[in-house]
C-alpha cells in the first residue's frame, strides 16, 4: 500500500529523529484518551511538529500525516512533492496522489488498509488546510467511519515544549530583539518604514538569524492605523509614532514581540501605551500552571476596562506560540477559554490597542509558563522607546 523512498537523504529536521518519535508517542496517548482509531492531521503546523516537514508544497491539497496506533505513520501527498517531503521530514511511509480529486480516495485507501474504515477518526475540522470539500469527500469513501472533530488534540501537545524546542524559541527571540534594539537605533526623521525594515533585517541575518517575513508589521505616523500593515517607502516626521510586530526564527520556531515609539512626542499614542504597559504586566502576572487561558484574557481586560475605554481592545489577549504563529485551532488567550496552562508552555501576549483616532499601539512579551509564574524570552524592555 505505502511507498518507503529511501534515497533521498534527510536535509531539513532540525531535532533528532526520537524527538519525533516522543511527540507521536504523545499524540497517540492522546488519541487513547479521546478513544480515536485514527487521526487525520492536517494543519501545516501540527505536520511541521510532527514531521518536521514545513508543508510549503500543501498549497494544491491536504498532505494528510495519518495515525493509526500501532501502524507506522502514513503520509498521503501529491505525488510531486514526495521528493521533497521525504527529503525534508523524518516519515518513511508514503503513499502519493495526482490530482486533487485523487485526495479523498487514496486517503480513504490508507485508512481501509489499517482496518479503521469503521472506527473513530479525527479530523482537525477547526484548522486551516482542511476544505468542507475534502470531509465530505473523505466522509463519502468512510460511510461507515464516525469522523470527529479533533482540532484541539495536537495543539495541546504542541502547546507544552520540550527543552529543545524552549533553546529554539529563546534563540528565536535572540534575533528578535536585535531587530527591535535595531528598530530603535534607525528611528530618525525621514527613515522610511522599508529602509528601517531592511536595516533591521541586515542585522538579524549578519547574526545568523532570519525574520519570519509573512508576520511582519512595521509603520509610521498615520499608516499605525493599518492593522498588520508591511513596510512602505513611507518617512516618519517629527512628533509621529512608530509601531511594530514581528519574530526572529530558529527551525522554523519564531518568537514574536510587539513593541512601540515616538519620534518627539504624541500624546495620544503614549496614553494608549501606558495602558497597554499596565495590562500586559498584569496579564503576565496571572500566569502560571493550572490558571485557564480565559483567566489570563480576564485580567488584561480588567485593566483595560477599569481605564474607562473597553472599546481600546478588540481581539484576544494571547495565543500559544512555537513552529505556526498563525495556526488556527492553537490554545488561545480568550474570553472564557477554558484550556489550562502548563509548565513548558509558551505564549504571545500582543496587547495592541485602539485610539479614537484609528492609531494601533501597544506592546507584548513571549513567555515560558514555569512554576514560579510567566518568563519572559525577550531581553529589550517593552517600556515606550522615545526617539
Amino acid at each position: 500500500m505505502a511507498t518507503t523512498v529511501s534515497a533521498i537523504p534527510f536535509t531539513g529536521v532540525p531535532f533528532p529523529r526520537s524527538a519525533y518519535d516522543r511527540r507521536r508517542e504523545r499524540v497517540f496517548e492522546a488519541m487513547a484518551r479521546a478513544e480515536l482509531d485514527a487521526l487525520v492531521v492536517t494543519a501545516h503546523g501540527h505536520l511541521r511538529y510532527l514531521t518536521g516537514y514545513d508543508g510549503r508544497g500543501g498549497y494544491f491539497a491536504p498532505f494528510p500525516l495519518i495515525l493509526v496506533p500501532g501502524r507506522a505513520p502514513t503520509y498521503v501527498v501529491r505525488e510531486y512533492e514526495v521528493q521533497a517531503v521525504r527529503a525534508n521530514s523524518c516519515i518513511d511511509e508514503f503513499v502519493p496522489y495526482t490530482q486533487q480529486y485523487d485526495f479523498a480516495k487514496v486517503c480513504a485507501g490508507v485508512l481501509k488498509g489499517y482496518g479503521v474504515q469503521r472506527g473513530r477518526i479525527g479530523l482537525e475540522l477547526g484548522c486551516w488546510n482542511l476544505a468542507p470539500n475534502d470531509v465530505s469527500a473523505l466522509q463519502g469513501q468512510l460511510p461507515e467511519a464516525k469522523m470527529g472533530d479533533a482540532t484541539g488534540l495536537v495543539a495541546l501537545i504542541a502547546a507544552v515544549k520540550t527543552e529543545l524546542e524552549l533553546e529554539a524559541m529563546r534563540e528565536a527571540m535572540v534575533f528578535t530583539d536585535i531587530a527591535v534594539q535595531t528598530f530603535n537605533l534607525s528611528i530618525r526623521e525621514g527613515a522610511t518604514e522599508l529602509e528601517v525594515f531592511k536595516t533591521m533585517e541586515a542585522q538579524v541575518e549578519k547574526a545568523g538569524g532570519e525574520i519570519r517575513i509573512a508576520s511582519v508589521t512595521l509603520l509610521f505616523g498615520e499608516r499605525t492605523k493599518i492593522p498588520h500593515g508591511f513596510p512602505a517607502r513611507n518617512p516618519i516626521k517629527k512628533n509621529e509614532p512608530a509601531f511594530m510586530e514581528l519574530g526572529g526564527s530558529k527551525n522554523g520556531y519564531t518568537a514574536g514581540l510587539v513593541r512601540s515609539a515616538v519620534l518627539g512626542a504624541h500624546p495620544e499614542a503614549e496614553s494608549l501605551h501606558a495602558v497597554a504597559v499596565e495590562a500586559l504586566e498584569a496579564g503576565i502576572a496571572a500566569i502560571k500552571p493550572g490558571v485557564t487561558a480565559g483567566q489570563v484574557d480576564a485580567a488584561v481586560r480588567r485593566v483595560i476596562n477599569r481605564s474607562g475605554r473597553p472599546e481600546l481592545f478588540r481581539h484576544r489577549a494571547g495565543y500559544q506560540t512555537g513552529i505556526h504563529w498563525t495556526e488556527r485551532g492553537n490554545l488561545s488567550l480568550e474570553p472564557d477559554s477554558a484550556d489550562i496552562l502548563q509548565t513548558g508552555m509558551t505564549v504571545h501576549l500582543p496587547v495592541i490597542l485602539f485610539g479614537e483616532s484609528g492609531y494601533l499601539f501597544g506592546c507584548s512579551e513571549n513567555v515560558v509558563v514555569t512554576e514560579k509564574g510567566a518568563q519572559a524570552l525577550s531581553r529589550t524592555p517593552h517600556t515606550l522607546f522615545r526617539a
